[in-house]
């Protein structure tokens, strides 16, 4: 009888074992690499689970902002200093300006003033300047002379002196004002005579008045060649008055006690004001029958006088424009000479012109006139001068006639008689038979 032991072992045939596959040492070598790698790997993905995030610097943002807004602020308190102190402009001062201040003006009211004459940058603070410098109050009325770039002190001193209130007068010049009327208006305003407005105005010797402001007085030669229109004004025969036609009428106010030079350049700054560009409109049709910018002036003066209404220039022009282009055609207007006692629309005859010259007293005008102004009988083209002061409407119409009454033809026209049917009422006339058929349907 077998008998059978257990020794604690188990059965070597109830078990299944696995036997490891026999490698050479280049397998081993290359598996024991690929665990290595896979173990790194797994310590990467934990120490990287376990590092902390880096946050963005946003606190380094903020300072960065913070140090440019005070960048920003100081330049800009920097310009507002320069401003102040009148070093802005790096000490190049700007041209002289008279600025009139309002009598009861508050620093405020001229802080806005300066700024609007460009003299300062910033009216608040040149009102707050002045207010926490305690002169505010110290602000003076009437004209003060200042500069752009000037500084604030400089500035305040000067509207602190006492100035002289300069008194003042409006005085309105109808458009078609001759230049004795004009004149005459300058002496029943109490501004200065009529013969001296007259000369000076025609750049001659005059009588230049003493005034309150300590000009002086005395005989005086006006010049005012810096003007562009004066200087190519064309010196022609027979003229009677150069300054004719370059009065320009408006509304000007005055000071009571400014010269007569001065009195004359408010016309004429207004004139070339208005006409600026035109003389470039004239060059553009060098074969008009307007050659220059005297030409257009001069027939402006007889549309005004003709017609001085924008929706007829035109058209009167056009017929004056015809006429002027015919050979040998004379103008034949009224309003220059047509030798009538009772015509109170004529240059030579009963106007202010008229007056002043003494021809109405003399029954006569000299033949040397009528050879240069008479549109009628000696006159072909345009007459020495201007028989008037003529609108900026009249001007433009003496260079833009209405095309289609140039191209139509019209040579003649006629206002209704305010008697008759139609008052005030323009005809115009291709033929001179269709002309005299307008003259007896208008009631003359």
């Amino acid at each position: 009888m077998r008998i059978q032991r257990n020794d604690g072992h188990s059965d070597p045939s109830s078990h299944t074992y696995h036997a490891r596959p026999q490698m050479n040492p280049k397998q081993a070598a290359e598996e024991a690499t690929q665990e290595a790698a896979a173990e790194e790997e797994d310590y990467e993905d934990e120490e990287e689970e376990e590092r902390p995030r880096r946050r963005f610097p946003i606190g380094l943002v903020i300072v960065l902002v913070f140090v440019v807004l005070i960048g920003i602020g100081g330049w800009q308190v920097f310009n507002l200093y320069r401003e102040v102190d009148g070093s802005a402009t790096g000490g190049v001062l700007g041209n002289e300006q008279t600025i009139d201040i309002a009598d009861g003006s508050t620093a405020s009211a001229i802080a806005e003033q300066l700024a609007d004459a460009d003299i300062i940058q910033h009216g608040w603070l040149f009102r707050l300047y002045a207010s926490y410098s305690g002169k505010a109050s110290d602000l003076q009325p009437g004209p003060v002379t200042l500069r752009s770039g000037m500084s604030y002190n400089d500035i305040l001193e000067k509207l602190s002196e006492q100035r002289v209130f300069r008194q003042t007068v409006t005085v309105t010049f109808p458009e078609g004002s001759t230049a004795v009327a004009i004149a005459q208006l300058m002496e029943d305003n109490g501004l200065c005579s009529v013969e001296d407005f007259l000369a000076c105005a025609n750049g001659e010797v005059y009588n230049e008045k003493a005034d309150a402001l300590g000009n002086g007085g005395g005989e005086k030669q006006a010049d005012f060649s810096d003007y562009t229109f004066w200087a190519q004004m064309p010196e022609k025969e027979g003229r009677l008055f150069k300054c004719e036609g370059y009065l320009f009428p408006d509304t000007y106010e005055f000071f009571t006690d400014d010269t007569i030079e001065n009195y004359v350049r408010t016309f004429y700054d207004q004139f070339a004001k208005q006409t600026e560009g035109l003389q470039e409109e004239v060059d553009a049709n060098p074969n008009d029958c307007i050659n220059s910018l005297d030409d257009a002036v001069i027939l402006a003066s007889f549309i005004q006088e003709e017609a001085g209404m924008p929706e007829e220039d035109y058209k009167v022009s056009a017929c004056f424009h015809n006429r002027l282009e015919s050979a040998g055609m004379p103008l034949q207007s009224n309003a220059s000479c047509d030798i009538m006692q009772d015509n109170d629309n004529n240059y030579l005859w009963n106007s202010p012109m008229a007056e002043y010259m003494g021809w109405r007293a003399a029954g006569a005008i000299p033949e040397e006139v009528l050879a240069a102004y008479d549109t009628y009988e000696h006159v072909t083209g345009l007459p020495a001068g201007a028989i008037s002061n003529p609108g900026i409407d009249a001007i433009k119409a003496a260079l833009e006639p209405d095309q289609e009454y140039v191209t139509e033809g019209y040579l003649y026209f006629v206002t209704g008689n305010p008697n008759g049917d139609y008052p005030g009422q323009y005809f115009y006339a291709k033929t001179l038979e269709e002309h005299n058929a307008n003259v007896a349907k208008a009631g003359w």
